[in-house]
C-alpha cells in the first residue's frame, strides 16, 4: 500500500506526521513518489485558530476529489475537538485524537481488516501518557518531542482541551533518541512540544537540564527551540546559551499575543510587557546576533483602540526579527467569549496586516545588520537547477550557488544582501 501526508500547524505536528510514515514504513505502507496515487491520505490537523479547522475541511476535501478510490485518516487537534464534524466529511474513514495519533498504525490494521469507519478519541484532559517522537521525514532538520499538553489555560486557547495537560519524556529516553539522529546523519534538531518550558514537571527533571544533556550529544552540531514562553526562559538558560553550550543556536521564538499589559491580564496570560521587554533586551545583551520571532494576536477580545495602539506602540519598538500575527478567533468553549464584545472581523485583519508590514520592516532591517557577517549555514535543499538554501545559525534564509556535495552540511558564508524580489531570502558567498 502507498499513503500521502499532509500536515498543517507546529512543527510538533511535523514530527509527529513524520514519525506515523516511519511506522507505517515498517508495516510496508510506503510514502507515495512523484506521480503516485495514494490507498490513504494521512492528514494531520491543527485547530488554533477557526481558519486551521476551515483549512483542514479544505484539504480532506480536495484530497477526496484529487484521489477518490483512496481512505482518508485524519488525526490531530482538529480530530480531537471535533471528531463527528471530522467524520462527516467526504472519504474520511478514520478519526483518531491527540492521544492516538502514535497508534494510528494499529487502527490502520484494524480498518484493513473490517474496512469499517473509526472514531477514536478520548477526553485529552484524562491523558496521562507521553509519547516522544524524533524523525525528520523528507526534511534535513529533525524534530525532536520532548512535551505535549499544556496547564497554563489561557482563556482564548484549545490546547488543553485538544492536547491535555503538560506531561514529557525524560532526558535519557530523549538524548538517546537524539543519539540515533546522529547516527543517522543528523545535523541539526529542533525541540519541540506544546510548552516546552514545562518540561519534567511530571516527573522532576526540567528543562535546563534536558538542554544541557542534549548539547553533549556528538555528532548533533546545532540545537534550536521551537518556541518557549518567556516566563520560562530564565537568566540561566540564557547566560547558558550565549557562553558555555556547544551547539545551541542564536535564536529564540517567545509567545507575546498582546503588547497591552491590560490585554494579557484578560488572556491569562503568565507574564507582563515589562517581563517581556526584559527578555528581549537580555537576548540581546547576550547574543547581538539572535534571531527573535514572537508570535501576537490582532483583535482580542479586550483589545479596545487605545488598548490597540498601546499593543502596536510597545511590538514596534522592540528589537526583533519577525512577528508572526494572526486574527484573534474565537474558539468553542474558552473563557475569552465572555469577556466582553468582539473586536469586528474587519478591524481584526486591519491590525493583523500592520502587524504582518511591520514584521517585513523587522526582517529586512535584521538581514541588512547582517550584510557583510560571516555565517554558518546548513544547506537544506536545491532551489532550482543552479542554486540551494539554507539557515544560518541566526535563522537566516540565504541562497548560493548550487555544491549538491554541501546538502545537509554545515559551511561558513559571507551573507551579501537581500535577494532580488524577496522579503526574507538573502544571497551569500561560499568561503
Amino acid at each position: 500500500m502507498k499513503a500521502s501526508y499532509h500536515t498543517l500547524g507546529c512543527k510538533l505536528n511535523f514530527s509527529e506526521t513524520a514519525t506515523v510514515a516511519s511506522m507505517l514504513e515498517q508495516k510496508g505502507i510506503h510514502a507515495i513518489k512523484e506521480g503516485e496515487k495514494p490507498d490513504l491520505c494521512v492528514v494531520n490537523t491543527c485547530s488554533v485558530t477557526s481558519n486551521a479547522d476551515k483549512k483542514g475541511r479544505q484539504l480532506i476535501r480536495s484530497l477526496a476529489t484529487k484521489y477518490p478510490e483512496a481512505a482518508i485518516v485524519v488525526t490531530g487537534c482538529y480530530a480531537q475537538l471535533k471528531p463527528q464534524e471530522v467524520a462527516a466529511l467526504p472519504n474520511v474513514e478514520i478519526v483518531v485524537g491527540s492521544n492516538e495519533k502514535l497508534l494510528l498504525s494499529q487502527y490502520i490494521d484494524t480498518w484493513l481488516q473490517t474496512r469499517s469507519p473509526i472514531v477514536a478519541t478520548s477526553p485529552a484532559l484524562q491523558y496521562k501518557t507521553f509519547m516522544p517522537s524524533c524523525e525528520r521525514g523528507e526534511r534535513t532538520r529533525y524534530f525532536l518531542k520532548v512535551q505535549d499538553g499544556c496547564d497554563y489555560f489561557c482563556t482564548y486557547c484549545t490546547i488543553p482541551y485538544a492536547r491535555g495537560t503538560s506531561r514529557s519524556g525524560d532526558i535519557e529516553t530523549l538524548t538517546a533518541m537524539a543519539e540515533e539522529a546522529a547516527r543517522k546523519g543528523g545535523k541539526e534538531i529542533v525541540i519541540t512540544g506544546v510548552n516546552v518550558g514545562t518540561f519534567g514537571k511530571d516527573h522532576g527533571e526540567d528543562f535546563f537540564s534536558l538542554i544541557r544533556a542534549l548539547d553533549r550529544v556528538e555528532g548533533i552540531e546545532r540545537f534550536r527551540i521551537s518556541s518557549i514562553e518567556p516566563n520560562l526562559l530564565t537568566d540561566d538558560i540564557l547566560d547558558w546559551i550565549a557562553g558555555e553550550s556547544r551547539a545551541f543556536m542564536p535564536h529564540f521564538h517567545l509567545p507575546l499575543q498582546s503588547g497591552s499589559d491590560k490585554v494579557l491580564r484578560l488572556m491569562n496570560r503568565r507574564y507582563t510587557t515589562s517581563l517581556f521587554a526584559s527578555r528581549v533586551e537580555k537576548i540581546r545583551s547576550l547574543i547581538p546576533e539572535a534571531f527573535i520571532g514572537v508570535d501576537i494576536i490582532g483583535g482580542a477580545r479586550g483589545e479596545t483602540p487605545q488598548e490597540w495602539e498601546d499593543s502596536y506602540s510597545f511590538v514596534k519598538a522592540l528589537d526583533v526579527a519577525k512577528y508572526h500575527a494572526f486574527p484573534y478567533s474565537e474558539r468553542e468553549g474558552t473563557k475569552a467569549l465572555l469577556l466582553g464584545e468582539a473586536v469586528e472581523k474587519g478591524e481584526r485583519y486591519r491590525r493583523v496586516a500592520l502587524l504582518n508590514r511591520l514584521s517585513e520592516e523587522k526582517t529586512r532591517e535584521f538581514i541588512i545588520r547582517n550584510v557583510g557577517s560571516r555565517r554558518k549555514v546548513l544547506w537544506e535543499s536545491r532551489a532550482g537547477s543552479d542554486r540551494m538554501q539554507g539557515l544560518t545559525d541566526n535563522y537566516i534564509r540565504v541562497e548560493a550557488p548550487l555544491k549538491p556535495e554541501n546538502l545537509n552540511e554545515v559551511t561558513e558564508v559571507e551573507i551579501t544582501g537581500l535577494k532580488d524580489g524577496e522579503k526574507e531570502i538573502a544571497c551569500a558567498r561560499l568561503i
